[in-house]
Order: structure tokens, then sequence, then C-alpha cells
């Protein structure tokens, strides 16, 4: 779908907020999925960016967490970096994820407590530190808020790692993460559908996905997320305390 797909101005509609997209293919990938993962299990219920009866609350029971479109904005405009993102959870705690790249045909998966896979191959995270690894971060122009503190934290990894990237969409850079590619992923706010399937992927693979002050990530609500190695993330997570204790003198 998403390879085939024609851009027009009447296919892509603006949400509320600062560059915010949704086209239409967005809204028949999740009505697909929800179709198809209703028939697999039955009285489920479904988070999906698009409309679905848990986004205010979170789900109960069984619940499918769905990004049809993860990097919407980089879809809109031609940037081949987006996914299909999917996790399953269950009275609140996420069971399995799977993140799909269509322009690479990549599939990470994991079940809990089973591992991490990429197109079949396990993962596991090497632990490295800043200085080792490229690190990815994003911020929505319509979560602009945040963006003084972002681009502080960003500068200090700038001048501790060997390079920064900013990818536009969180499951694939999270899952860059889990397959050793990238040392880290920090976003300061993200909704569960952006990183539900991912947090699975990334913890089943020998990593780490917190909120930015350590706390856990939460499935009801939007958070921010810090995924990576025990070492990056625990370095990032000082930068961050360094940076609000000097803002806060």
């Amino acid at each position: 779908m998403i390879l085939n797909a024609k851009i027009t101005d009447e296919n892509v509609h603006h949400k509320e907020g600062e560059a915010n997209f949704v086209t239409d293919l967005d809204i028949e990938i999740q009505r697909f999925l929800i179709e198809r993962f209703s028939k697999l299990l039955p009285g489920t219920s479904f988070y999906g960016e698009e409309d679905t009866e848990g986004n205010d609350h979170g789900c109960d029971g069984y619940c499918f967490y769905i990004d049809p479109i993860d990097g919407t904005t980089n879809f809109v405009f031609g940037f081949d970096y987006s996914c299909v993102s999917a996790g399953l959870a269950y009275e609140g705690k996420m069971l399995a994820g799977f993140v799909y790249n269509p322009y690479l045909d990549k599939m990470y998966k994991a079940v809990r407590g089973n591992g991490a896979y990429l197109n079949g191959k396990r993962l596991n995270i090497t632990d490295k530190g800043l200085s080792e690894g490229i690190v990815s971060f994003d911020g929505a122009r319509y979560n602009g808020d945040d963006a003084e503190l972002l681009f502080a934290v960003v500068k200090e990894i700038y001048l501790r790692s060997p390079a920064v990237r900013s990818g536009g969409s969180a499951a694939l850079d999270l899952c860059r993460v889990a397959s050793g590619a990238n040392a880290a992923y920090i976003e300061l706010q993200l909704q569960p559908y952006d990183y539900a399937a991912a947090s699975v992927i990334i913890e089943e693979a020998g990593g780490v996905i917190r909120q930015a002050d350590g706390s856990e990530i939460t499935l009801d609500r939007p958070c921010s997320v810090l995924g990576g190695t025990v070492t990056a993330c625990n370095e990032i997570r000082q930068i961050i305390a360094d940076i609000t204790s000097r803002n806060n003198k």
C-alpha cells in the first residue's frame, strides 16, 4: 500500500497542530489492521492514531496499539522513512511488537520472553556509550513546547557522540537501537502508539526504554521516551539533569 501510494492534495489532510498530517492511506491501513486483528483476537480493543476508542483512556484486557504510518510527514513529502507499527498489550503490559519498514522490506518483531528479531535474525544489543554510537532524536512541530530543552540536550549529545540523526519515525529509530545500529533514541513527547510496539522489540533485544526521568513509559497517555543501551541512556539522563539544574539556577 505505502510503496504504491499516490500523494495528492485531495488525500492529505491537516490535523490540529503545526505540521500534523493524516492521509487517506493512514486511515485505510488502520481499518485494515483492525479488521484483521479483530478476527485473530475477537473482543480485543484498539488504541490507534486515527480515531479509535482507546485514545482517551488506554485499553483494558487485550489491546492493540496501532500506528498505521509512523512517519506520516516523511510519507507526505517523499522522504522514504516510514513504517507500520502494531503492538499487543494485556492489562496494560506490552506482550508483542511488530514494526515493518516497507521501503527496505524489514520486519522487526518481538514476543515477550522470546527475543527480538529482524527478518528472522535474532537481535542482541551490545552495551555502548555515547562516544561509540549514533544517537537519534525527534520532536514534532505540534509538540514544540519542549523544543528548547530538546535541542539543548541534542547539542550535548552531538558533542559527545560520533553523530546525531533525526529520522522522523520513532518506531523505526527505536528499532535501529534494537538492531545495534544506534546507541540511543530520545523524544520528549510521544503518543503510546508511537512506541508501544518498539518498546517490546528494544527490551527483548537487551536494551532499555523509559521516560527521560527514568520512570516507566505510559500506555494510557503521552510521555517522553528514552530508549537505548544502558550506558547511553544513563549518560543522556545525566545530561538532562545537568541542563535542568543549570536552567533552574
